[in-house]
């Protein structure tokens, strides 16, 4: 708890010391991913999950975007809208991530139709639109530094699942390389609004809540996957089950 009015710098170190104990990076299941240590069902399930956290993205943003009050915020946070629904179709994030669960070999209309989704995911990902949308504008910039630490996860990604999966492909996992630029540039403006609008402890504290709060959701929604997929196995009714071959 922040008792007392912490610097703009020490604000910044306490928000990075969250992400130091608390980004998914540390997780398990993720461990599991980058170091080859699941088959292709497993990473299959991943891929079909995050798609639904991947496509609420800019229906997030969008939620905060009718909020914010001038024109240099608008427009500063509507490019994060064209860098995941794209200004032409089949561009952006979210296309680039369906050609991600196709090259996985999962169906676009099934992936798209979520289907398949674990309602650990579902509740996750919805709990942080509701959570932009419903707390203030000060919070949900907040909760979206966990991009001051995707660059790292982003590149022992690329690199453990190209070495560690004969069926990955550079191709495959094209939706990262715009991500390793994008998320800098999104987390450096984030930043420096958080670290100049959190004037009290009180908004200081809510600033740090957010970001933990976002550190959870990203958490849950692997612990949702190696419950189900890795130990003990057990895949709720409905969800995606993979091939026995994979």
């Amino acid at each position: 708890m922040t008792h007392s009015l912490l610097t703009p710098d020490a604000l910044e170190a306490a928000l990075r010391a969250i992400g130091a104990e608390r980004y998914h990076n540390l997780h398990p299941f993720h461990r599991a991913l980058h170091d080859g240590k699941l088959n292709k069902g497993q990473v299959q399930a991943w891929a079909l999950n995050r798609y639904y956290y991947q496509a609420c993205i800019p229906a997030k943003d969008a939620t905060l975007l009718a909020r914010l009050p001038t024109a240099e915020l608008r427009r500063e946070w509507r490019r994060r809208l064209e860098d995941h629904d794209g200004r032409e179709p089949g561009t952006g994030g979210v296309a680039r991530w369906l050609r991600l669960t196709e090259g996985l070999g999962l169906d676009n209309a099934y992936v798209e139709s979520l289907e398949g989704l674990l309602p650990g995911t579902r509740f996750a990902v919805e709990a942080y639109v509701h959570f932009v949308r419903e707390r203030s504008i000060l919070e949900a910039v907040a909760s979206s530094l966990t991009e001051l630490f995707s660059p790292t996860i982003i590149s022992e990604r690329v690199s453990g699942m190209l070495r560690n999966y004969d069926f990955i492909t550079e191709e495959t996992l094209a939706y990262f390389k715009p991500r390793l630029t994008q998320a800098p540039q999104d987390s450096a403006f984030a930043l420096a609004y958080v670290k100049e609008h959190a004037r009290t402890p009180e908004q200081q504290q809510a600033v740090l809540d957010a970001l933990k709060f976002k550190c959870n959701v990203l958490w849950s929604m692997l612990d949702a996957l190696d419950y189900a997929y890795v130990t003990p196995a057990r895949i709720p009714p409905g969800a995606f089950r993979p091939k026995a071959d994979t």
